[in-house]
């Protein structure tokens, strides 16, 4: 936040905390409901709305979660918000930042290995082996697993949601919009999130469980 401009929007910024911090009291219900109330003091909670037209919003370890101005665009009540900041307190909470850190850092132990291992080979040789190992390990290892983070946060998310009061029927019709901005897409085995059509569909399969259990709003 230090090194970005706070959005002049008063209303959308008072919409963004009202949101979040509803779904932050919720999660922390939640877990000491749960016996995990030791994981609640993790968690210091901040909701920033930023001056930027980037359709995104994103959430740092720890509880520290910002969102742009350009997705409050597609925003039309603090239902479809709460999509939002659900799925994104769901990455906090599932310490997925934390996770895809310590996948990074495997990675970049496992090149270096490599190299080792080829140090008397050619320097094509080593390049294209490098080459190789790097892809391997993104399509393989780092893509699934940010994905299967995205598929987690959305699962979470909806429950987080519900628990605060909000109505996760806003689900699909969020992610309708998000996915009608279009632009070049890569195919879903090279994304680090679920294509739309895949998300929609696990959310909708979801829903029924979801209200079944936590009830709706």
């Amino acid at each position: 936040m230090s090194s970005a401009t706070r959005s002049s929007d008063r209303a959308g910024s008072a919409m963004v905390t009202r949101v979040g911090r509803r779904i932050a009291d919720a999660t922390e219900r939640y877990l000491t409901e749960n016996g995990l109330k030791d994981e609640v003091k993790n968690f210091d909670w901040e909701f920033n709305l930023v001056k930027d037209d980037q359709v995104n919003a994103f959430c740092m370890p720890g509880g520290k979660i910002v969102v742009y101005e350009g997705l409050m665009k597609l925003v039309s009540s603090d239902d479809e918000l709460a999509v939002v900041l659900g799925h994104e307190v769901a990455h906090a909470v599932a310490k997925h930042g934390n996770e895809r850190m310590s996948q990074q850092m495997v990675a970049s132990a496992g090149v270096g290995l490599l190299g080792l291992a080829l140090s008397e080979k050619s320097e094509l040789t080593q390049a294209a082996a490098t080459a190789a190992f790097g892809l391997g390990a993104e399509v393989g290892v780092l893509l699934p697993f940010s994905r299967s983070h995205e598929s987690e946060a959305d699962h979470m998310g909806l429950v987080l949601m519900t628990l605060a009061g909000y109505d996760p029927g806003a689900a699909p019709v969020f992610w309708r919009k998000m996915a009608a901005q279009g632009g070049d897409k890569p195919p879903e085995f090279l994304s680090t999130h679920p294509s739309d059509e895949t998300r929609i569909a696990d959310i909708e399969r979801l829903l029924p469980e979801i209200r079944a259990q936590y009830g709706t709003p």
